[in-house]
């Protein structure tokens, strides 16, 4: 699986929410998150508990640079008592916890995220298939930096897990 992602500082969250209502993006509500990273070689590995949803195993690849970049992903429905397993049997990195407010808008899922210890966040996800490719997840990105009046000094090079890792020094 594959999406188009941006990540960036949310300055003004009121305004975030009008610029979805002004998008017509549709609300899903709030869902409370915690994902425990395992140490793996390479990519990253994470349990991610989700209340309300389901919790999933997630592995990811994508490139740590600011704007908006490519993301391979699968994803495994996986039982919370697995982590015990995971965690003994490649160790813990970090956990991160945080509240997603979720709005969907074609194929771009878009997160108004409060990250415990980190601030607030927006993050845009362009799903790719057959109907959407790369170029048009970004266009679909550049629209959406446009219309939230996001500056290029926002844009984050880093995920919530390298952010959480810099605290930690």
């Amino acid at each position: 699986m594959r999406n188009i992602e941006l990540k960036a500082r949310l300055r003004n969250r009121a305004a975030a929410l009008e610029a979805c209502v002004e998008l017509g993006a549709s609300p899903q509500g709030d869902i409370h998150q915690v994902d425990t990273y395992f140490r793996v070689p390479e990519g990253r590995l994470k349990l991610r508990e989700a209340d309300p949803g389901r919790d999933e195993l997630v592995f990811y690849r994508r490139p740590d640079v600011a704007g908006p970049k490519g993301c391979d992903y699968l994803l495994e429905p996986a039982k919370r008592s697995i982590k015990g397993f995971l965690a003994e049997a490649l160790g813990v990195l970090a956990v991160v916890d945080k509240v997603r407010t979720l709005y969907l808008w074609e194929n771009v899922r878009i997160h108004l995220d409060c990250v415990a210890g980190l601030g607030d966040f927006l993050e845009f996800e362009a799903v790719i298939s057959g109907a959407c490719d790369d170029a048009d997840g970004r266009r679909k990105l550049e629209h959406l930096i446009a219309l939230f009046g996001i500056a290029a000094g926002d844009h984050l090079e880093r995920s919530y897990l390298e952010m959480t890792l810099g605290q930690q020094d």
